[in-house]
């Protein structure tokens, strides 16, 4: 925004996008059949004092089709990897041995499958929240615009144009969730 009166749609669409990209990173981490160190990527662990991510805590790997393991580098962290791994709604129970918790990923059976589909369109509502408050953020730089001295049929204007592309973002998160949910539920 150069004044108060200029209005800049390409920084909320910027961020929209963003928030898409950020689903598409969390579905890619749903596991469709095979085991993938990046179904890990989205779960965060609480370590020295901040969120971090678990390939930041240790090694992740796939030694075998259906088997994801951990070598965790700090063993005061091991418990807390555990912990995130078991509340991540993956499904997943991790087994300790020593430094290495491993991950054996079960058959997909259609209970699964939906426990599965939940998550992602949980993933997707959380997607759906940040392009709205994005929406929200422009609503509220156009009424402070307003009150610089925007002209009202501008504001309508722009007002009408964030609505459109916070549609369009919307019905993007949608037809991923329902792309993916396909692909989850294939057997």
């Amino acid at each position: 925004m150069t004044d108060d009166t200029d209005f800049d749609l390409d920084d909320l669409e910027r961020r929209m996008e963003g928030a898409v990209a950020a689903l598409r990173t969390e579905l890619a981490s749903l596991r469709t059949g095979r085991a993938s160190g990046s179904m890990l990527e989205p779960i965060q662990v609480e370590a020295y004092g901040q969120m971090t991510p678990i390939n930041q805590l240790g090694t992740v790997n796939v030694p075998e089709p259906r088997m994801v393991t951990i070598n965790v580098w700090d063993r005061a962290m091991i418990g807390k990897v555990e912990k995130a791994i078991r509340e991540s709604g993956l499904g997943i129970n991790p087994q300790t041995n020593g430094p290495i918790i491993m991950l054996p990923i079960p058959e997909l059976n259609e209970e699964r499958r939906r426990e599965l589909s939940k998550v992602a369109g949980q993933y997707a509502e959380h997607a759906r929240v940040a392009v709205r408050n994005v929406r929200r953020d422009g609503m509220d730089r156009l009424k402070r615009a307003k009150a610089a001295g925007m002209p009202e049929d501008d504001q309508k204007l722009w007002a009408d144009e964030i609505q459109e592309l916070t549609d369009r973002m919307i019905a993007l998160i949608d037809k991923t969730l329902e792309g993916k949910q396909q692909e989850i539920m294939q057997v």
